[in-house]
């Protein structure tokens, strides 16, 4: 490395970089658009001893942008267990180490837990570098609630392991997002089409910060469609509205309950009335118990 002060570049201007204090730093990086970094992002990464990339081929192209020399070393899903140990004896020896993903904010369906977990649970400082998000960004875009959301990031791969973990969220009254690839987009949109219900309010967000970027609006049968014919490129955002308050009546809820009690065993027909109907399962189990007692 050379000895001369580390620095970082915008349009031709040099600024020099602070000093860093031991410890992690957890820097989110542009989404698409080199311009949405941070001041604080630049000079941490310029002034890092070591910056930890899910590629660093990928992050060389953001760093020399803004003419960074910063020693890279890759940090992906693959390995970030194997290096845990070594990245916590730097940061114990006394180096400020800056960790980046492909694009946003580590962590977030990224690379990042296991190390982050590492260097807590040896007693060295964590700072959060905050900045660009997908998740925060289709949320100001998209026009659905944000009062209260949950982050699923992506589904699995395999449809009956998807539509296990859609269904278990159908009830959810708080705007849900996932992140999807574009190649299973159309699927995806048909499979929450299938768990939420086809009317339910949804938005696609697409190549976020970028030339191209788009929301796209609708009902989820709405979106299925379009995207199942629509050649899609770029990483892509689903938001789904939350389920509409039910107003449940005790009367359906039980009759329902007797109903699966007389086929079904007793777990399973508790099971499938908290699920239909969207009620804590110990009150259903509890009446559960109760008819069986009284038989």
């Amino acid at each position: 490395m050379s000895d001369q002060p580390k620095a970082w570049f915008i349009g031709g201007t040099r600024f020099e970089a602070p000093t860093l204090a031991a410890g992690l730093y957890v820097v989110a990086t542009p989404i698409g658009n080199l311009r949405d970094i941070t001041i604080r992002a630049l000079e941490t990464l310029a002034a890092a001893d070591l910056v930890l990339c899910e590629d660093t081929r990928h992050s060389a192209t953001l760093l020399d942008h803004y003419g960074i020399r910063a020693e890279k070393r890759s940090l992906h899903e693959h390995n970030e267990r194997q290096r845990a140990d070594e990245i916590v004896a730097a940061i114990g020896a006394g180096r400020a180490v800056a960790q980046i993903s492909d694009a946003g904010t580590p962590l977030l369906s990224d690379p990042g837990f296991p190390l982050v977990r590492a260097v807590r649970e040896a007693g060295l400082p964590v700072f959060a570098v905050p900045g660009a998000s997908a998740l925060l960004a289709a949320l100001a875009s998209a026009g659905l609630p944000t009062d209260a959301f949950g982050f699923i990031g992506f589904l699995p791969n395999k449809a009956g392991q998807r539509a296990n973990v859609l269904k278990g969220l159908r009830g959810r009254a708080d705007t849900l997002v996932f992140y999807e690839s574009p190649r299973r987009l159309g699927d995806s949109l048909a499979a929450m089409a299938d768990a939420f219900g086809p009317e339910r309010p949804a938005a696609v967000a697409l190549e976020l910060t970028k030339r191209f970027e788009r929301v796209r609006r609708g009902t989820l049968s709405e979106l299925a469609a379009f995207y199942a014919a629509d050649d899609t490129k770029g990483e892509a955002v689903i938001l789904v509205g939350g389920a509409a308050e039910l107003v449940v009546e005790a009367a359906d809820w039980q009759a329902a309950l007797d109903e699966a009690l007389e086929g079904q065993p007793l777990r399973a027909a508790v099971d499938e009335v908290t699920t239909r109907f969207g009620l804590k399962r110990k009150e259903v189990y509890d009446a559960a118990l109760a008819r069986k007692a009284a038989q």
